[in-house]
């Protein structure tokens, strides 16, 4: 195997070089084939998706890691679409970041270049092999996927369709593969080459992201799971909250922005958490709830330790009372992951202290955290969430996908 992945990840160098010879117009073209052939291969995408399907039901996967693995029209439409929105993007590729002529006279200008060669390792969601792609193609990097054995069928079947589209309209050969083994040491062979891959995106599992930061010589660009809260406070538009709630744990409760952890003051948790009550039974959601909740509603489980730092990916909620703003702060600093948090409130003052001591990539103010994600930001597909500082954070599009460099002209200068 290794000498198979070895001239794998060497053909990528050879093609990430040649990637930084594509015009923007000429990537964008590649990009629009690459949605071309996904359309055209609608069929093909639901017949291998079937296969995996099938296979996920026998092993007993969980329902909420067989809707990730689902593909349908909609969400084929909704892939293709978004390689689409992403060649109509700016391309960062050669700008601009900075210009000066210092003392010494050189001109010294620093541009937006590409990273090189990047692997992503990915579980479950076969969308992330579209997204993955036409993210580093834009940004002039060649790209090796290595998804998940329960999606092999639906992620070579995307793979194929766009790489056949895409080096039909330009696009380097060897600039796109997918890693084809499914055996597990394939992921510790690839994250030692650092002498021909420049980074390393895990997306999954935290078992998955520590396994691959453990192991790896290259660097890392993690997505750690998300324990992401909401704090109702006391001046909350508590009828409104609730359905801005249910959407935020439950309209898709396998993903990563979806709420795990509700904080609630304490002045109106009386009112609130009836209405809480009905909502989990109308949607079958498992309150895990602290002693002052439960005193509250006493059919409510109780909470352990490990509730609070738990991601469920499932409809399952903790509950916890705070006595105020400063407190829900250092919970969801000590118990969150950096993910997506939110404030439900009335007071501007309340608003601006959350915005700034809560110290996660995405903090909201009266918005659901399933707002995170790089299509509602307006960055078309996204790599993943960014929970680290360096170099990204939060949803990792275009400009994430950069590095730089310095440019410096002189007249046959030499340093005195």
């Amino acid at each position: 195997m290794t000498s198979e992945l070895s001239i794998l990840a060497a053909d990528a160098q050879v093609a990430s070089r040649d990637m930084v010879n594509l015009s923007t117009a000429k990537k964008n073209k590649i990009l629009l084939a690459m949605a071309d052939a996904l359309d055209a291969a609608r069929p093909a995408l639901l017949r291998a998706n079937a296969l995996d399907i099938d296979a996920a039901k026998t092993a007993s996967l969980s329902p909420a890691l067989i809707d990730r693995l689902t593909l349908n029209d909609s969400r084929i439409t909704a892939m293709i679409n978004g390689i689409r929105f992403v060649a109509s993007l700016p391309d960062p590729i050669g700008k601009r970041l900075s210009k000066r002529i210092p003392a010494n006279g050189l001109t010294i200008e620093k541009r937006r270049v590409p990273i090189g060669v990047i692997a992503i390792i990915y579980e479950a969601r076969p969308n992330v092999t579209a997204d993955a792609a036409v993210l580093c193609i834009k940004t002039s990097n060649a790209v090796i996927l290595r998804g998940g054995k329960e999606a092999l069928h639906s992620n070579r079947a995307i793979a194929d369709a766009m790489t056949a589209g895409g080096v039909a309209a330009g696009l380097p050969r060897h600039a796109l593969q997918l890693i084809q083994t499914t055996d597990r040491a394939a992921v510790g062979e690839l994250v030692k080459m650092d002498d021909r891959i420049d980074l390393v995106i895990p997306r999954g599992g935290e078992s998955l992201i520590r396994a691959v930061v453990e192991q790896s010589r290259v660097p890392v660009l993690k997505h750690y799971k998300g324990v992401c809260h909401i704090f109702v406070n006391k001046d909350a538009d508590l009828d409104r909250a609730i359905p801005l709630i249910e959407n935020a744990k439950c309209q898709r409760p396998a993903t990563c922005n979806a709420l795990e952890t509700l904080l609630v003051h304490k002045d109106v948790a009386a009112t609130f958490l009836p209405k809480l009550r009905d909502l989990a039974a109308r949607r079958h959601i498992q309150i895990r709830a602290d002693k002052p909740s439960r005193a509250i509603i006493p059919e409510f489980d109780a909470a352990t330790e490990d509730d609070w730092s738990a991601e469920y990916q499932d409809l399952i909620l903790a509950v916890r009372v705070v006595p105020n703003l400063n407190k829900a702060v250092e919970h969801i600093n000590r118990y969150g992951s950096r993910h997506s948090d939110a404030i439900l409130t009335a007071s501007a003052s309340d608003a601006k202290k959350f915005l700034q001591r809560v110290d996660s990539a995405a903090v909201y103010v009266n918005a659901s955290t399933r707002f995170t994600d790089g299509g509602e930001f307006g960055m078309g597909a996204e790599m993943g969430i960014s929970t680290d500082k360096f170099h990204a954070r939060g949803p990792v599009g275009l400009e994430e996908l950069t590095s730089y460099k310095y440019l410096i002209r002189g007249d046959y200068a030499s340093r005195a």
